[in-house]
């Protein structure tokens, strides 16, 4: 790698020259690492070199920097050199294990820098590496891309992030490269990896469910793509339902319900019936038809859907 290290040099992204932690007053911007080249990391580079950050780029795979080369990036030859070209090292391989695998050798270069985890992962997985890293004399802040890399760079694309708020406090204009809705959920390092799991439960159920109805209109000889208005109106009105279900589950009040139990539990019959007439496998709904079923059976079929939560936790409530 035919650079000199570019870690004390920088400008955050958004042209305000500064002379605090890794930055110094001039024209560059801070220099980033990123550690990590599938279809997500590439996004991130890239969203950093067309911002104009010095970025250093490294991958097991050396051929998939090419295309960053070209656009700007320089590529490491080691993870090492990866690291020591920037004060910021942002990693997105496989999971954690594969992270610390990865950088075990190189461990000793993190201290005094910043480590920011985008790759997946549980809150088991976060907490682990960031003691890792604090063992390493680094900063960490843990955080989530919560949408597709062709997104990454854009103004609405949402990240979330969560470890030591000053930390994020100094970073924060050069993440916000990444995506412009970018939020700070607090200073537990696991945060980032918690909600990430919690809002990504709706994602392949919901995809299932518009997979499903495909299935039903292409049966009719019908085209897929004359659901999509439709479904959009519908994940619409879902998200507009949203915060009422939040209360009542944050109150434990389900006793004014605008949906009940009973009503989703009578539709059960519904559901298997359409899978008889149109050929279509339904099996996917029978947990759900059995969580229904479990529901009724202890005595909420006239409470809200919402209280469903209920059942779903497998032990007290922790207040």
């Amino acid at each position: 790698m035919e650079r000199k290290d570019q870690s004390k040099t920088g400008r955050n992204w958004s042209g305000n020259s500064t002379v605090t932690g890794d930055t110094l007053v001039g024209e560059e911007r801070l220099s980033v690492s990123v550690i990590g080249l599938g279809n997500m990391g590439a996004a991130l580079a890239e969203a950093f070199v067309k911002a104009g950050h010095p970025t250093t780029v490294w991958n097991r795979s050396a051929v998939k920097a090419g295309p960053l080369v070209a656009m700007g990036a320089v590529h490491a030859d080691t993870i090492e050199d990866a690291i020591s070209a920037s004060t910021l090292v942002i990693t997105c391989l496989t999971t954690y294990d594969a992270t610390i695998q990865a950088m075990e050798l190189a461990g000793v270069g993190l201290s005094g820098r910043t480590l920011v985890s985008l790759n997946s992962g549980t809150p088991a997985g976060a907490r682990k590496m960031a003691t890792w890293v604090k063992e390493h004399g680094a900063k960490f802040l843990d955080g989530a891309v919560k949408n597709v890399p062709a997104a990454v760079g854009k103004p609405d694309t949402l990240l979330y992030y969560s470890g030591d708020k000053a930390t994020f406090d100094e970073h924060e204009s050069t993440l916000k490269v990444l995506g412009g809705d970018t939020v700070y959920l607090g200073g537990e390092p696991d945060l980032a990896k918690l909600y990430e799991f919690a809002v990504g439960g709706t994602l392949l159920p919901a995809l299932l469910g518009f997979f499903q109805g495909a299935a039903l209109v292409t049966a009719r000889g019908l085209q897929a793509s004359s659901l999509v208005p439709f479904s959009i109106k519908w994940l619409e009105m879902i998200g507009s339902v949203l915060p009422g279900f939040a209360e009542e589950i944050d109150a434990g009040d389900y006793t004014k319900p605008a949906s009940s139990v009973g009503i989703f539990h009578e539709s059960i019959a519904y559901d298997l019936e359409i899978g008889e007439e149109a050929n279509i496998d339904v099996t996917w709904h029978a947990p759900m038809h059995d969580l229904l079923r479990r529901a009724v059976a202890t005595g909420h079929r006239d409470l809200s859907i919402s209280s469903l939560v209920e059942l779903l936790r497998k032990s007290e409530r922790v207040e």
